[in-house]
C-alpha cells in the first residue's frame, strides 16, 4: 500500500491525507483533513506503539549524513510506517520504516535494485534511494519497547503531486497504462540478479493455505449470506486463470500497487513511487490493482478502456488478455477483503469493514453472470 516519496508545499496536507489508504477516485465526498486526521485514530489506539516508531525513526536518522535539525514525522502508517525528514535549512527527504516480517532484507534490497535499473534502463522514472554512512541502502535498526527490528530506506524527496481526483480520470489511467507496459517491457528482459526474492500474487497467495494478505473467509461481515457467492466465484478464478496460464509473455516482475495515488507529478513529468509490494505476478494484476477499492465505480469502463488505449501505445495487448480483465479485477478485490481483515489496526481498513464484504459479493454475482 501507499508511501510518500514527495509533495509539493501547498498539497503536502492533502496528498498526507490521501496517502493514509483513501484510493484516488473516491465518490464518497471525503476530503481529507491531513497528518493529524489520518492518525488520530491509530494514535488513539496504539499510541505507545507509534511514539516507539517516532522513537526509531529519530534515531535511525544518524544512520545517513544529513544536515543539522533533521527531524522524522509520521505522515502515513499503512504496511509501512512512512516518515517527511526535514531539516531547517530546507532539507526533505522520506524515510520508510518496514513493517516487521512483511518483507525480508534481502527482499528489500531486490525492490531497490529493480527500482534503480528501471530508471536507469527502463524509461520509468523512480526515486532515488539514499545510502547510509556505511554505503548501504537498508539500515536495520531497533529500540528500546518495540518488538523486532525494522529494516528502513531512505528516499529523495521528490516534487509533484498525484492526479487530481476531482478532474477527468481517463487521461491519467492512459498514462499509467503507458508506465505498466513500460515496467513490463523491462521485466521481460531484465536479468535479475542471484537470489532475487519477492512476493507472488498468483492465485495461491489469494486463495492458498497461506495466503499473504489472510483468507477472504475471514473479512469482516463476511457471512453465510455472501460466502456462497464468494466461493463460486474463487472457483471461478481459479479455473480462468489455469487456463490463461503464466507464459512469459503475460506473468513476470510487477509493480502490484500501481495505483494513480503512487503517481508523482512535477511540471509534466510523472514518477512512480511506492514500489513495497512489487512481486511475481500477471501483468494484467497491474491494471487490477489501478482501481484498488473502487472497483464499483461507474467510471471504471471508461478507465479501463483508457489504460488498455495506453498499454496498447507501448506494449502489444490481445483481445484474448483484455476480455481477462475482469478476472483480475475480481481477485484483486478478493484479495483485498482478506487485507481489511487481516489490517485492522490502519484506519481505511476499519472504515471500509461495515459493507466491504457485501459490494464484493455483488460485483461477484456481476463476475459470474458473465463468466459463469
Amino acid at each position: 500500500m501507499q508511501e510518500m516519496h514527495g509533495l509539493s508545499e501547498t498539497a503536502e496536507v492533502t496528498l498526507a491525507g490521501l496517502a493514509g489508504g483513501r484510493p484516488i477516485g473516491s465518490n464518497d465526498g471525503h476530503k481529507p483533513t491531513g497528518v493529524t486526521g489520518m492518525l488520530s485514530d491509530e494514535a488513539t489506539s496504539n499510541k505507545p506503539m507509534l511514539n516507539r516508531l517516532d522513537v526509531l525513526a529519530n534515531e535511525a536518522l544518524t544512520r545517513w549524513e544529513l544536515p543539522a535539525g533533521a527531524h522524522a514525522r509520521l505522515i502515513n502508517l499503512s504496511e509501512n510506517a512512512t516518515y517527511l525528514v526535514g531539516a531547517p535549512c530546507g532539507f526533505r527527504s522520506i524515510l520508510r520504516v518496514h513493517r516487521e516480517g512483511y518483507h525480508s532484507r534481502n527482499a528489500i534490497a531486490c525492490e531497490l535494485e529493480w527500482l534503480r535499473a528501471l530508471k536507469s534502463d527502463g524509461g520509468v522514472l523512480t526515486p532515488d534511494v539514499i545510502a547510509g554512512r556505511d554505503g548501504e541502502l537498508i539500515q536495520t535498526c531497533a529500540v528500546s519497547g518495540l518488538a523486532g527490528e525494522r529494516h528502513t530506506v531512505m528516499f529523495a524527496f521528490i516534487e509533484g503531486s498525484e492526479p487530481d481526483p476531482d478532474h477527468d480520470l481517463a487521461r491519467s489511467f492512459e498514462e499509467l497504462g503507458e508506465i505498466a507496459a513500460r515496467t513490463h517491457l523491462h521485466s521481460q528482459t531484465w536479468p535479475k540478479p542471484e537470489g532475487f526474492e519477492r512476493l507472488v500474487w498468483d492465485v495461491d497467495a489469494v486463495f492458498g493455505s497461506t495466503p499473504t494478505w489472510g483468507n477472504w473467509r475471514d473479512g469482516p461481515n463476511v457471512d453465510g449470506s455472501l460466502r456462497p457467492v464468494l466461493e463460486k466465484a474463487e472457483e471461478v478464478i481459479r479455473h480462468r486463470l489455469h487456463a490463461f496460464g503464466k507464459d512469459p509473455d503475460r506473468y513476470g516482475l510487477i509493480h502490484a500497487d500501481m495505483r494513480l495515488a503512487n503517481l508523482l507529478i512535477d511540471n509534466g513529468v510523472t514518477r512512480l513511487i511506492d514500489f513495497d509490494d512489487c512481486g511475481f505476478s500477471w501483468f494484467l494484476y497491474d491494471f487490477a490493482a489501478t482501481i484498488s477499492f473502487i472497483e464499483d465505480h461507474p467510471q471504471v469502463p471508461r478507465l479501463k478502456e483508457a489504460w488498455v488505449r495506453g498499454y496498447r501505445k507501448v506494449r502489444a495487448l490481445s483481445a484474448e488478455e483484455e476480455a481477462e480483465l475482469d478476472t483480475f479485477i475480481m481477485l484483486r478485490r478478493m484479495a483485498l477483503l482478506a487485507w481489511i481483515g487481516s489490517h485492522a489496526e490502519v484506519p481505511y481498513a476499519r472504515e471500509l469493514s461495515p459493507h466491504f464484504a457485501q459490494g464484493t459479493a455483488k460485483l461477484a454475482q456481476t463476475y459470474l453472470s458473465r463468466f459463469s
